[in-house]
């Protein structure tokens, strides 16, 4: 026996390792930089000798394009066709993520470049174009009156297109009867209208109809009628998402839907329902047809959203680009720059708010359910 216990002990048992799926060998990242560079050498010499092609945009598709092929190529002369499809479909994701980071970090750099005669001075940050003129310098003349526009006019509009939009895909979801597939048709259609249309319907119906004045409330509401469709149709596809036992588990322990729905659903598709909104509040912060037909342009500030024109940031590009002088061009493209900016903080704060994932409770909600749990 103790012979026996001894000999277990001597075998050798193998050490666990672990296995690393993302890891990198030295062969695969030969392909992938053999891939680039012959890509990007053979690209070179369509556009500059052989087709004579112009456009960055139209280069780097193509560069994309051929990497992919290059890549593939090289890839089944040395791994079996599931580890071929594999890398590609994974080169090819994370090829397209870069290459869109790159796009807008190029969009970004170009507006930053083209402004930074305007946004190193403080003062267009707050000073408004009212006493600025073409010949003005450059400090005279700023976009604080169309950032209070702006951050007013997609405030309202979305107070007013989120609840709308998240209560029509509530209702598709959860609800549905004979009236869900009229109003899936309707939202559907509204996603493919024209923005200067909204634009036309408010004029038409709030303003000329109905007395409205040209105002930031009757900019919210064209930009209303472009984001609510948005919204309604992300957030249809989330709610969508939501594990079917976890309504289940609810209405087992006695709930009623409306519970459901309030305390279950909505809360485990935040982080979708989040997005939801930013992609809608992306379709409205940059609209300049509709705020041109319901608040038209001033240059100076006004904070009252219900009486007087108001300019937006959209606004102020769409009439400074128009203008020769120089220093109206760097206004303009200072003015891209705040937009681009005013979004980014826009949609950090969306997602700080909507959570990191699915399902995920926020401090607010486990100091609610530790409180609870202890009073019980």
């Amino acid at each position: 026996m103790t012979t026996d216990a001894q000999a277990l002990r001597s075998t050798a048992v193998p050490a666990e390792r672990r296995v690393r799926i993302r890891q990198v060998s030295g062969a695969g990242a030969m392909t992938l930089g053999g891939a680039a560079g012959g890509a990007l050498a053979l690209t070179w010499l369509l556009y500059e000798r052989i087709l004579a092609a112009s456009g960055v945009l139209g280069f780097w598709l193509s560069w994309y394009v051929i990497f992919l092929l290059m890549y593939a190529a090289m890839a089944a002369m040395q791994w079996d066709k599931l580890a071929v499809r594999d890398r590609v479909a994974s080169v090819a994701l994370a090829g397209a993520g870069v290459l869109t980071c790159a796009i807008v970090f190029d969009q970004v750099g170009f507006s930053l470049a083209r402004g930074l005669a305007a946004v190193t001075h403080v003062s267009f940050f707050t000073h408004t174009l009212a006493n600025a003129g073409p010949l003005s310098p450059m400090a005279d003349g700023g976009v604080l009156g169309a950032m209070v526009g702006t951050l007013e006019e997609i405030g309202l509009a979305t107070l007013f297109s989120v609840p709308l939009g998240i209560t029509a895909a509530i209702f598709l979801v959860e609800v549905g009867g004979a009236w869900a597939r009229p109003v899936r048709t309707l939202v559907e259609a509204m996603t493919a209208l024209p923005d200067i249309i909204a634009g036309l319907f408010v004029l038409a119906f709030a303003i000329l109809t109905l007395g409205l004045q040209h105002c930031a409330l009757a900019a919210s509401l064209a930009l209303a009628v472009t984001m609510m469709p948005i919204v309604a149709r992300g957030s249809e596809t989330v709610i969508r998402l939501v594990p079917g036992m976890l309504r289940e588990a609810s209405y087992a322990l006695g709930s009623s839907q409306w519970r459901t729905v309030w305390n279950v659903v909505l809360p485990t598709a935040r982080s979708g329902l989040s997005t939801a909104v930013v992609l809608g509040m992306a379709r409205g912060i940059g609209e300049t047809a509709p705020v041109l037909l319901t608040a038209g342009y001033i240059k100076g500030l006004n904070f009252n959203p219900v009486n007087g024109w108001q300019t937006s940031l959209p606004m102020l590009i769409f009439n400074e680009r128009q203008q020769p002088d120089a220093n109206d061009l760097a206004r303009a493209f200072g003015a891209g720059f705040t937009l681009l900016l005013l979004v980014l903080v826009l949609f950090t704060i969306a997602r700080l708010l909507g959570g990191n994932k699915p399902g995920e409770l926020s401090r607010r909600s486990r100091r609610r359910i530790a409180r609870e749990t202890v009073r019980r």
